[in-house]
């Protein structure tokens, strides 16, 4: 398995924006609903112009409202990749169904997530909305990020108990405790998710290890995006797809083995 180093990121206070395609006529939001799909870019690079200085989850509520339900979900759905996805999500016990809604919140977080990791380049949505559109590759590339970003948010609300039965079940354990258990118990300690005490008492382990985070479904999202680039997101589902095992799971000894025997 490769080892990719992470970089914590934290996150900026989100405006609560109202979405400017609140403020246009109807007659005007069914004429550019008419469009056809080659020249809907044209809209966009005006729509881009117009809000260019506005930050990247701004821009992603405006842009990601014009185009998300007319131009990218029709493109991506039904497609290979998204049965491929929806197979291993079935095959970890993940139980997510990829709807529209839920593929128009992924183009959104995308966008932001890709923002921060380019310090926020200009044009990166315009130019990913029309990759997305025109090229196969860019949109199994936006699945294999669906896929990475399910598998983060499970481990994210496994226990560290759970955690250590995962990684043991692993081929490369070193690299793997490096690349995702430990970003994710970080990011659970400074976000006092779970608090370890007293860590180097071995007995200790009782008060936090076992314990289950409960953590709800927009901080499982912020989660990700903070803990890990899109990078790493995207590889680890491009790694479950295309590698036999790559990812080994075995959900009863994950979840179901009794953890008493750690304290004995």
């Amino acid at each position: 398995m490769s080892k990719f180093n992470y970089e914590l990121v934290s996150t900026p206070t989100s405006s609560q924006a109202i979405s400017i395609l609140e403020t246009i006529p109807v007659e005007v939001r069914t004429w550019a609903a008419s469009i056809p799909l080659n020249q809907r870019h044209y809209i966009l690079s005006l729509l881009f112009h117009l809000i260019s200085e506005n930050s990247p989850e701004t821009k992603a509520e405006i842009l990601d409202d014009f185009t998300a339900d007319n131009l990218v979900v029709k493109i991506l759905q039904d497609q290979v990749p998204e049965r491929l996805v929806k197979r291993y999500l079935k095959k970890f016990h993940i139980n997510k169904e990829l709807d529209e809604y839920v593929l128009k919140n992924y183009v959104k977080q995308f966008y932001i997530h890709s923002s921060r990791d380019l310090n926020q380049q200009p044009y990166f949505y315009l130019d990913s909305v029309i990759r997305l559109v025109h090229n196969a590759e860019e949109r199994n590339k936006f699945f294999y990020y669906i896929l990475g970003c399910e598998i983060l948010k499970m481990m994210f609300q496994m226990s560290w108990f759970q955690h250590e039965q995962l990684y043991q079940l692993q081929k490369h354990q070193e690299s793997f405790l490096k690349t995702y258990i430990k970003p994710i118990q970080y990011a659970h300690k400074i976000n006092k998710i779970i608090v370890p005490r007293h860590e180097s008492v071995f007995f200790a382990k009782r008060d936090y290890f076992i314990k289950k985070p409960r953590i709800k479904s927009e901080k499982l999202n912020s989660l990700v995006i903070d803990t890990f680039t899109t990078y790493t997101v995207t590889n680890l589902g491009f790694l479950i797809i295309h590698h036999l095992n790559f990812l080994v799971f075995d959900y009863d000894y994950i979840y179901n083995s009794e953890p008493e025997g750690i304290f004995t």
